[in-house]
Parts: structure tokens; C-alpha cells; sequence
């Protein structure tokens, strides 16, 4: 037999002898591998699809406050709006020669917990939430007559709440559901949106006036207190918007509207560029996103832990196994890399379960974080952490084998060869 076939005959023998130990081992690898890639891949992807992309807007106008309470508040509907912009401000803003692409928001309530926005048709025929894509309706149309009230709906609220083309529902007031709040006002719901795999899939999307004529809602855009009348029209002056998605004619038109708005006036914020906002977000965030690798790398250095105790273990009853290769002629070598091969190998069989663990965490993961957020992670895209990952495992138990192997490369040929009584 050559050196290699003896080498695999042996680790072979050692794993089937030692069937009980090497499965908890394999198994314990197995988690520590599927975490690590877990870590790694769920913090690209949520980097990724909070940082922007390729997003087919450039920045958002909101009153004066945070950019980052604002950017959450319209692009990922997680935060309360930091206030309104009277009407005035949004047809500046739209009509500037800079600005390509103005889509008013308006906010205020929610069905079973989805957002209602109050917007224009422009958001299903000119916006584009990632570039090139507009939104497409799956069912019905997309008719957006408030006097008809009618409403379209992502595809995540159809799911959840199970309405339906034709269905009729209640808005309720404010961001978060209270079933004490339900507003008078009944929206039919007219077009469902196809699936976007961005937060709009959680959204209601009404007419602006639906929002400005929901009962109780007050309207300040001119400053003084106004509430809407049936059957008359709102003033211009008296309507306001929660912020307005901007698309600019071209990247260098963002940092003249920055000076002007940032750093000069006082009544509102533009959030620009929006990656980098949530970047920023990101960095404060990355000490909690540090904390997790640590915790994976520490389960993987436990791991490693275990397949030296396994193999260590089993030393002094396979002394004289050892003892008997070597009178047999096997070189000191050849034990040596038997187990270094052993340890490798249970690693190895240890990272390809890891895989079945990473799809189970990053499966659980990705459903909480659309259910939450209504971002989508995607489980089978690659990343390099499928490749690196698993062979620093295998590096790392082959080095856990490094000091059984020493030991039983020390064992000594006469010692070992006395008959045991």
C-alpha cells in the first residue's frame, strides 16, 4: 500500500471506531461553521440593501431634523416623520430645473400595521425604486381616484392581511395599529403591486387627498390649522406633505440643493445621498455587528476546542494501535499525518453541514427581517464567506489536531508492546 492509501485507511478506521464522539464533533463544527457564514452574509446583505444600490431616486426632502429619521421614515417606512413641508415648498422643489422627478409623501396611518402613503399615480408611472424598474401591478389596475377611494396594495399586505382585488378596509390613525383608532373612511382596493422585494411591498398606497380628507386629520401648511370640508376643494395653500422622493437630472445637482437647503436654510433637510446616510447609520451601528463576529468566532474557536478533546482522548487506547503500525514499519511521519487528517477531516464533514445550518439560521433570518422591515435577504447568493469560511474551519482543525498528533508521534514502539495482563 502506498503512503496515502495508508493514511486514509487509517483515518477511516479511527472514525468509524470513534462513531459517537466524531458525530457530536462533526455536529458541533457543523454550527460554529453555519454561524460564521451567517454572521458574514446577513451583515453584507442588510449593508447592502440599506446603503442604496442601485436605487432609481437620489435623495428625499423632509422638514428640518434628522436625515436619517427621514430616510427611514420614506424609503424603509420604519421610523415616524420628523414633520411636514407646506405645498408651496414641494412645487419649488418640483419644478426646479435641477430636479427631475418629485413624488410627494404623505403619512399619517396604517391598516393592521401597514403604512398608508398618500402619494401620486407618478409613483407607478415615472419613479423607479431600483433603476430601470417601475412598479407593476399583478392584479387589477392602479386607479387612483380619492373620490372613489381606492387604494393599491404591495404584495407583502396582500399576503398578510389577505385582501383581495375589490376588498374594502378601514384605515386606522397613526403609525402603529390601535383597533380604538379606526378612521370612518373605507378604501377599496382597486390594483395589487407585484412582488418588489424592497419595504414598498408593506404599503398601501392611496391618493394624496385620501390622506389630507381621512377624518380628524388637520392640515398646517399655511400655518394656521385647516380641516378638510366634503364636497370642497383643499386650498393649495393649506396642504402639506410629509417628504418628497427626489430624482436629480444629474449626480452634481445634489450638492447645489445640499448648500442650499443644509447649510443655508432653516425650514427643511435633504437627505443626500442616501447611502450615505445609512452608512453612517451603519458605522454607529458596527460595534453591535462586531460583537456578533466575536461571538462566531469564539463558537469556532470551541469547536476547534472539541476536536482536540475528541482526538486527544482516544490517544492512550490507541497507544498501542500506534505501537504496532510502527513495528509494522510505519514511519513516525505517517502517524503524525493521520491525525492531522483525522482532525482535518472531521472539520471538513463538520463545514458541509454547516451549510444545512446557515440555510436554516439565514431562512429564519431573512423571514423575520421582511417581516420587520420588508427587506429580503437572499439565502442563496454567493458570498465569499461560503468558500473562506469553511477552509479556515479546516485549517483551524487541522491545527486542533497539531497536539494529539505530537503526542502519539512520541509514543514510544517497546513501552507500548508489553502484553497488557
Amino acid at each position: 500500500m502506498n503512503r496515502l492509501s495508508d493514511l486514509f485507511l487509517l483515518v477511516r478506521r479511527s472514525l468509524r471506531q470513534h462513531a459517537l464522539s466524531t458525530t457530536i464533533t462533526v455536529l458541533a463544527i457543523a454550527l460554529a461553521s453555519g454561524l460564521v457564514m451567517s454572521v458574514f452574509i446577513i451583515k453584507d446583505q442588510a449593508y447592502s440593501a440599506f446603503t442604496g444600490g442601485a436605487i432609481g431616486y437620489d435623495a428625499v426632502l423632509g422638514a428640518r431634523g434628522s436625515q436619517l429619521q427621514l430616510v427611514l421614515n420614506t424609503i424603509f417606512h420604519l421610523e415616524t416623520s420628523p414633520g411636514n413641508l407646506p405645498w408651496e415648498m414641494y412645487e419649488t422643489v418640483a419644478n426646479d430645473p435641477r430636479v427631475e422627478l418629485a413624488i410627494p409623501y404623505a403619512v399619517g396611518d396604517n391598516y393592521r400595521g401597514f403604512r398608508i402613503v398618500g402619494t401620486t399615480e407618478d409613483i407607478f408611472s415615472k419613479f423607479e425604486y431600483q433603476r430601470g424598474k417601475n412598479f407593476q401591478v399583478q392584479a387589477g389596475g392602479r386607479f387612483f381616484d380619492h373620490k372613489r377611494r381606492e387604494a393599491v396594495i404591495g404584495s407583502f399586505v396582500a399576503q398578510r392581511t389577505r385582501l383581495t382585488l375589490g376588498a374594502r378596509f378601514n384605515a386606522y390613525h397613526g403609525l402603529a395599529f390601535d383597533e380604538n383608532k379606526q378612521h370612518d373612511e373605507q378604501y377599496v382596493v382597486a390594483g395589487i403591486l407585484q412582488p418588489t422585494n424592497t419595504p414598498s411591498d408593506r404599503v398601501i398606497w392611496i391618493p394624496l387627498e385620501g390622506i389630507f380628507r381621512m377624518g380628524g386629520h388637520v392640515l398646517r401648511g399655511s400655518g394656521n390649522e385647516y380641516q378638510a370640508q366634503p364636497g370642497e376643494a383643499i386650498p393649495e395653500e393649506h396642504q402639506e406633505v410629509s417628504a418628497v422622493m427626489l430624482k436629480f437630472k444629474s449626480p452634481q445637482e445634489g450638492f447645489a440643493l445640499d448648500q442650499t437647503i443644509n447649510k443655508q436654510g432653516k425650514v427643511a433637510t435633504l437627505a443626500w445621498p442616501i447611502g450615505r446616510v445609512m452608512a453612517e447609520w451603519f458605522d454607529k451601528l458596527g460595534w453591535m455587528v462586531r460583537v456578533l463576529e466575536l461571538v462566531a468566532y469564539l463558537v469556532a474557536l470551541v469547536a476547534a476546542g472539541s476536536i482536540l478533546a475528541s482526538i486527544y482522548n482516544t490517544i492512550n487506547e490507541r497507544r498501542r494501535e500506534f505501537a504496532i503500525l510502527r513495528a509494522l514499519g510505519a514511519q513516525r511521519q505517517i502517524i503524525f499525518s493521520a491525525l492531522i487528517l483525522e482532525a482535518a477531516t472531521i472539520a471538513a464533514l463538520g463545514s458541509i453541514c454547516g451549510y444545512f445550518v446557515y440555510a436554516a439560521i439565514q431562512t429564519v433570518a431573512a423571514k423575520i427581517m421582511r417581516t420587520q422591515t420588508g427587506v429580503v435577504l437572499e439565502v442563496f447568493a454567493f458570498n465569499p464567506a461560503f468558500v473562506f469560511v469553511p477552509i479556515g474551519m479546516i485549517l483551524l482543525g487541522a491545527l486542533a489536531g497539531w497536539l494529539p498528533a505530537s503526542k502519539a508521534y512520541r509514543t514510544d514502539v517497546a513501552t507500548n508492546l508489553v502484553p497488557q495482563s
